[in-house]
Order: structure tokens, then C-alpha cells, then sequence
């Protein structure tokens, strides 16, 4: 073990911490602003009380991923300096506009919503949970380009004096293809984690709770969920079938390494479990669905996909020896454990909208403790996506420019990255105990009552009421 792998496991593991919390923050800030909209359009009291309850959720989210956030860029000065004085010229620029455009845009607003209820116009406070919207999901564009452009590089030069990678045009680094489909796979992927929380709360007050007057507000709650659950899910398969062909186009090592697939074939089948060597590279049993890689990567289902060996073979020749193999259990069972977290998610969701058929309310504690269980699904199915995303570019950090051991600090030591790593993972560990604590506590409260206190004054100015957050 050296400085390197340290450092790859302290970034690899504060990214999939950090990754948590950003596809419910980017799912749930859209369907609480729908939700408010419902009830601006309608007067309905339960839409009410369904933004105040999925709001509060929203927000202790997203104050959670803000923390973490703020480390991963910590990282490019302190393990990775190398990596960020060859590409920050190129990187800095989408992540500055993040940081200045978007996040302050959702962060203004975020803090406008929190205060402003009966303070702000109504359509004015409502435009303020919609621009904080907008701002997370042009957050998450903007990040997305830059991890593209460690992807598929494009729009710069390497400046021979240098040695460093200069932008050239800002434009093609902002529509880099990878960058067009990668942004609406994430979003769905988030819009099916947000779902999903809709539907586990929903479902656990529904079976808990069979008689009470929240019921239906609960009711629509678990109908809504499992229908963006659903959506969202239709549209990962789209996106992701989009993605991998391309995918093909400007990384064929990585769809190679997805199936553990070591000769070129045509067509080539894709496995849903295969049982044999630990490196993939001899098959013991394998059930295979013909012809569907070669329709995943070419949209051919008699199309050629290359294998592992010629593509090591070529890459040696291009870039020089060494070997250019990602991880190949990690990068097969991280795609599939994507797709399966991901259906079952679905699956649940289908299960819910049935027990409510016709009027029902839910009563099946197997139903509840599969909806319990349903947030975890698309959330692990994100982390194992960003893990094959990663992993599968190995080892490169930036494709064909940079590999991975060249972008680590050189003046770093093993003693110091491990003790930040350490540091790192105790800190996370602590953080998620809260994390989880205050997402059950308020989850469990339930939805607000809006019944108006008959101790409280409203007779004083609005001006003398101390500024109070808004729950």
C-alpha cells in the first residue's frame, strides 16, 4: 500500500458519501415545488402539509451534502495537486460556474423558502422553491461536464512547454456528448431515489396510521412517489441504453470491462451471472441473454464488440506497456448490482400503486417493510452506477492523457493521506448517525398540522416577530 491507493480510497469513499445526498436533494427540491404548486393551484390543505413535511426531509438533506460537498473539492489540492495543475485550467472553469451560478443560486432561494412563509408573496415564495430547484439541477450539470471531460476529453490542447491541458473551447466542453446523456441518467436516477422516499414515508404512516385524518394526504403521497419512481426508472433504461452506446464510442474498455468480455465477438451475449475465475477470464457457468451487448453497446444486435485483449493490446501500442484492464469483478458486478437495485425499486413502486387500487389503503406489513426498504434500492443503484463509471475509466484519470498514478501529490506521504483519510471516514461515520437520526425523527413526526395556535399574538407588526424557521 502506498500513497496512491490511499488516496484513491479516501476519494472514492468521501465521493460515494458526498453521492447520497445529491440525487435526493436534486429529485425532492422538484417534487416539493410541485407539490407547493398543487396547492397554490388548488387551495388543498394536504398539499400543503406534504411540501412543510417533504420540505423539512429536503433540507436536512441538503445541508448534509453542502458538508460534504465542500471536502471533495478539498481533495484536488491536497491528494491530487498533480492531477489539478494538468487540467484545472479546463476543470476550474465548469466548477466555478457551479459554485457561483448555480449553487448560489439555490442557496439564495433555499434560505428565501425557509423564511419567507407568510411573509412572501405566495407566488413569489413559491418561485423561490423553484429557483432553488433549477439551481441544484444546473449543479449538477455543470459538475457532470467536468467529470465528462475526465470521460471523453475534448475542447482543449496540451500545452508543450507545460506539459498542461488548456482550454480551447469552453463550448465543446459544455455539450461534450458524454455530458448531454450523463446529465438526464443522473437526474432520472435521482428522481427515482426521491420517489422512493415519498413512497417509504407514505407507506409507514398509511400502514401505521390506517385511520387517521392524514390519511389521504399520505395516500396521494405513496400514489405520486411510485408514479415518479416508475417514470424515472422508464427513463434511466432509456437514458442508460443511450449512454452505453456511446460509452462504447469513446471508452470501449469500459463496456469490455462491464461484461468481462476478453475476445472480441459478434454478436456478443450479455450475462446476467456468470460464475468462473475471480478476474472473469475463465467462464465456469453463465446465463446469457444473446445478443443483447452487442444492442447495449452498438445498437446492433449482431454488431462487434471489442474485448478486453485486443483493446489491451492496442492501447499498449498506442500509449505504451503497462496494463489498461480496469478491475473486472468490480466494474461486472457494480453495472449489474446498477441495473438490479434499480428494477427492484421499480418493481416496488408497481407493487404499491396496485395495494391502492380502487380506493385501498395498504395494509400489508410485507408491503410496508419492502416500502421501508425501497429508498436504499436506487440510492445503492447510483453509488454502484458512479462506481462503474469511475472504475471502468482505470487507469486513466483523464482518458488517454493522464493516468491515475500521475495525478497524485508527490510531496504527500502515506502517513498524511492516511491520517486524512481517517479523519475523513470517523467524521462521515458520525455525520451519517445524525444524518439518519433526524431523517427518522421528522419522517416519523409525520405531516404538520396546520390548526393555528390560539396562544399566539398575531395582533403585532410582522416586522417585530423574530425571523423563525418556518416548521
Amino acid at each position: 500500500m502506498d500513497a496512491l491507493d490511499v488516496a484513491r480510497w479516501q476519494f472514492g469513499v468521501t465521493t460515494v458519501y458526498h453521492f447520497l445526498f445529491v440525487p435526493l436533494t436534486i429529485g425532492l427540491s422538484v417534487l416539493v415545488a410541485i407539490l407547493q404548486t398543487m396547492w397554490h393551484r388548488t387551495g388543498d390543505e394536504k398539499y400543503l402539509k406534504l411540501t412543510k413535511f417533504y420540505g423539512k426531509l429536503f433540507l436536512i438533506n441538503f445541508a448534509m451534502g453542502v458538508v460534504t460537498g465542500i471536502v471533495q473539492e478539498f481533495q484536488f489540492g491536497m491528494n491530487w495537486s498533480d492531477y489539478s495543475r494538468f487540467v484545472g485550467d479546463i476543470f476550474g472553469a465548469p466548477l466555478a460556474i457551479e459554485a457561483l451560478v448555480a449553487f448560489f443560486l439555490e442557496s439564495t432561494f433555499i434560505g428565501l423558502w425557509i423564511f419567507g412563509w407568510d411573509r412572501l408573496p405566495k407566488r413569489l415564495h413559491l418561485a423561490s422553491i423553484w429557483a432553488a430547484a433549477i439551481g441544484s439541477n444546473l449543479s449538477a450539470y455543470f459538475i457532470l461536464a467536468a467529470n465528462s471531460f475526465m470521460q471523453n476529453p475534448v475542447g482543449y490542447r496540451i500545452n508543450p512547454d507545460t506539459g498542461r491541458a488548456e482550454l480551447t473551447d469552453f463550448v465543446a466542453v459544455l455539450t461534450n456528448k458524454v455530458a448531454m446523456i450523463t446529465f438526464p441518467h443522473t437526474i432520472a436516477g435521482a428522481f427515482l431515489v426521491a420517489g422512493s422516499l415519498l413512497v417509504a414515508v407514505a407507506m409507514w404512516h398509511l400502514v401505521r396510521n390506517r385511520d387517521s385524518a392524514d390519511t389521504p394526504a399520505y395516500r396521494f403521497a405513496a400514489k405520486f412517489g411510485s408514479w415518479v419512481t416508475l417514470v424515472s426508472a422508464a427513463a434511466v433504461g432509456i437514458t442508460g441504453d443511450i449512454q452505453g452506446k456511446i460509452m462504447t464510442q469513446v471508452q470501449p474498455m469500459k463496456m469490455a470491462a462491464a461484461e468481462g468480455l476478453y475476445t472480441t465477438e459478434s454478436p456478443a451475449s450479455f450475462s446476467v451471472l456468470t460464475v468462473g475465475s475471480l478476474d472473469g477470464s475463465r467462464e465456469l457457468f453463465a446465463l446469457k441473454i444473446p445478443h443483447l451487448l452487442s444492442w447495449l453497446g452498438t445498437g446492433d444486435p449482431n454488431g462487434t464488440v471489442q474485448g478486453i485483449n485486443d483493446l489491451q493490446a492496442q492501447y499498449a501500442a498506442q500509449y505504451g506497456a503497462g496494463s489498461y484492464t480496469p478491475i473486472i469483478p468490480v466494474t461486472y458486478w457494480s453495472f449489474r448490482f446498477m441495473i438490479g437495485f434499480g428494477m427492484a425499486a421499480a418493481a416496488i413502486a408497481l407493487l404499491v400503486l396496485w395495494s391502492q387500487r380502487k380506493g385501498r389503503t395498504p395494509t400489508s406489513k410485507w408491503l410496508l417493510r419492502a416500502g421501508l426498504v425501497m429508498p436504499l434500492l436506487p440510492l445503492a443503484a447510483n453509488s454502484f452506477g458512479w462506481i462503474f463509471t469511475e472504475m471502468g475509466r482505470q487507469p486513466w484519470i483523464v482518458f488517454g492523457e493522464m493516468l491515475t498514478r500521475d495525478g497524485v501529490s508527490r510531496s504527500v506521504s502515506l502517513t498524511e493521506v492516511l491520517t486524512s483519510f481517517t479523519a475523513f471516514t470517523l467524521i462521515y461515520a458520525a455525520l451519517a448517525v445524525v444524518e439518519v437520526k433526524l431523517l427518522l425523527r421528522y419522517a416519523k413526526a409525520g405531516v404538520p398540522d396546520l390548526t393555528p395556535d390560539p396562544d399566539i399574538d398575531d395582533t403585532h407588526d410582522d416586522a417585530e416577530r423574530p425571523l423563525a424557521f418556518a416548521y
